[in-house]
């Protein structure tokens, strides 16, 4: 019984881990990210060195859902761009099946 309530924790843990950003773009995500984000986050930028690895997916999920950038930082975005960058973090993060770094 116990096994059984571990494997349905772990199954619905996962599912929802995936339904939280379904629908961005990586592949415009990542060109946004390094077009625009980089430009602050970088090693020895204002916003320190951040890429994909920084966090895990869930983290991802957690910094975009609670909008965790500074007050204005995304006014230049539209709501499909920030869901195309937090896709290609999310699909990318360091306990993601493609960790990757942006380089």
């Amino acid at each position: 019984m116990k096994k059984m309530a571990l494997i349905l924790l772990i199954v619905a843990f996962a599912a929802s881990s995936a339904i939280a950003v379904d629908g961005g773009n990586p592949k415009k995500g990542k060109y946004l990210f390094k077009k625009n984000c980089k430009t602050c986050h970088t090693e020895g930028a204002e916003g320190g060195a951040i890429t994909p690895l920084s966090k895990t997916m869930a983290q991802w999920d957690r910094f975009f859902s609670e909008k965790k950038h500074p007050e204005g930082a995304w006014d230049d975005y539209n709501d499909k761009d920030l869901l195309d960058i937090n896709q290609f973090l999310f699909d990318h993060a360091v306990d993601s099946d493609q960790p990757e770094t942006c380089g």
